[in-house]
């Protein structure tokens, strides 16, 4: 998968981000107390700026980052802005939605990665962080349990 050695052997949760939606607050808040409760060694929350669903991403990537980092004091990792979907799709959400069957039709889609690169559940925005919240917290206990028997 084209999300780079650094997050191998994690458990992520790749999520299309916009500032201007109405899912913003809820989801920035949300994924940011995911993040502080599970990560940054076992998980991360992996935010893909996005500007293909009602033009709700129109700034730049550094104002994306300051409006994210400065309002919500998000401290997981912010890619530069990219396409979800569509010929022009960047190669990770090609192989997101490829493997799970489900492609982003709106901002604050989540696709949850296992440590191994499968996906291993796609949610729309509709499902809040808090309703998958228990399988991403299994995934990474199951995680932190095979680390310790490999010790």
């Amino acid at each position: 998968m084209c999300l780079g050695f650094v997050f191998a052997a994690q458990v992520s949760l790749v999520v299309n981000v916009a500032s201007e939606c109405g899912f913003t607050d809820q989801h920035y808040r949300a994924l940011q107390q995911l993040q502080r409760d599970l990560g940054p060694h076992h998980f991360n929350v992996l935010a893909f700026p996005c500007n293909q669903f009602g033009q709700q991403e129109p700034d730049s990537n550094k104002e994306i980052e300051n409006f994210a980092r400065r309002t919500y004091s998000v401290s997981f990792p912010m890619f530069s802005k990219i396409a979800v979907t569509g010929t022009g799709a960047h190669p990770a959400f090609k192989f997101l939605t490829e493997t799970s069957g489900k492609e982003p039709t709106w901002n604050f889609w989540k696709y949850l990665v296992a440590p191994d690169g499968k996906v291993v559940g796609a949610w729309d925005p509709t499902v809040s962080v808090e309703e998958i919240r228990p399988q991403v917290t299994a995934l990474v206990r199951k995680l932190i349990l095979k680390k310790r028997e490999d010790l």
